[in-house]
């Protein structure tokens, strides 16, 4: 497979909060640095991202359903939605584009509630507990993936 022009970076609830929310978990970064970050990384392969995040399950489904359109792959973070919502496990299962699941905080040191994610099992690639750094290797790997 050649590699992408885009991917689509979904960043699900709480996560415009990065920065201010809980920083002894997630750090001092923000929403627009993790968004730049990708946004580097990936253009290192001469790749675009396109970036959502919401607050709201069904713009979240939206714009995956869209990626199918112009998107090789999505790096995601789902937030709390990792661990509550088949229906966004089952959206990205349904456009058959590689994933990238990410998480800032290690959810495996955290309450036994973070332990399972429902998009586990659809994503190619997995990285949790490295901080916003983590993107980058996702981004990496999942343009591994799709090279």
């Amino acid at each position: 497979m050649n590699t992408p022009r885009r991917l689509l970076l979904v960043n699900g609830p709480n996560l415009n909060l990065l920065g201010t929310r809980e920083p002894e978990i997630y750090g001092r970064e923000t929403l627009a640095d993790v968004e730049a970050l990708v946004i580097a990384t990936a253009a290192e392969r001469g790749v675009d991202v396109r970036c959502v995040q919401s607050n709201h399950e069904g713009v979240l489904i939206d714009a995956i359903h869209a990626a199918r359109a112009d998107c090789g792959g999505i790096v995601i973070n789902p937030g709390g939605l990792t661990h509550t919502s088949v229906v966004l496990r089952d959206a990205l299962a349904g456009v058959s584009l590689p994933v990238a699941e990410v998480h800032i905080s290690n959810v495996y040191d955290r309450e036994s509630f973070r332990h399972h994610s429902y998009v586990a099992d659809v994503a190619s690639v997995h990285v949790i507990g490295e901080g916003v750094g983590g993107y980058a290797r996702a981004t990496r790997q999942l343009l591994d993936i799709l090279a």
